[in-house]
């Protein structure tokens, strides 16, 4: 009986498989983060607060972008007031607890804020949030 001497091989490391998981992981961080940046209208200044609640977002939340003339943006669309509250409807007879938060201007007239929150509540939704940025250290 003859015996052969193999001595233990290291483990080959296939990394073809690791790159493709990488690719992957990356194109989809891309593409998330770009989605999230989509609903930030940039041209919409947030007041500062120093005790701002936590900016990190809901899993699902619908974001209320208010310019300073009083126009509501939503997924990058210009809505009426009547037409937001249509898809507010709709989408509260879907998702029970909806969670929105309203990017209002800090130019926009207090009363364009009420206004959406009153469409918000009429649609169904409660859970409504807003959105402030911490004050910049020299100002």
């Amino acid at each position: 009986m003859k015996f052969q001497n193999r001595e233990p091989q290291p483990a080959a490391m296939q990394m073809a498989p690791m790159i493709d998981i990488v690719f992957l992981l990356l194109i989809f961080f891309i593409v998330t983060w770009q989605f999230s940046r989509d609903e930030m209208d940039l041209k919409i200044a947030v007041p500062t607060s120093e005790e701002g609640a936590d900016p990190q977002r809901v899993l699902g939340e619908i974001v209320l972008n208010v310019r300073a003339d009083g126009s509501v943006s939503v997924w990058g669309e210009t809505k009426t007031k009547a037409a937001l509250a249509e898809t507010l409807i709709a989408i509260a007879a879907q998702h029970k607890n909806q969670p929105v938060r309203v990017r209002g201007d800090s130019a926009t007239p207090f009363q364009e804020i009420v206004e959406v929150i009153d469409i918000c509540q009429k649609s169904g939704i409660w859970n409504i949030s807003f959105a402030t940025q911490r004050p910049t250290e020299g100002g």
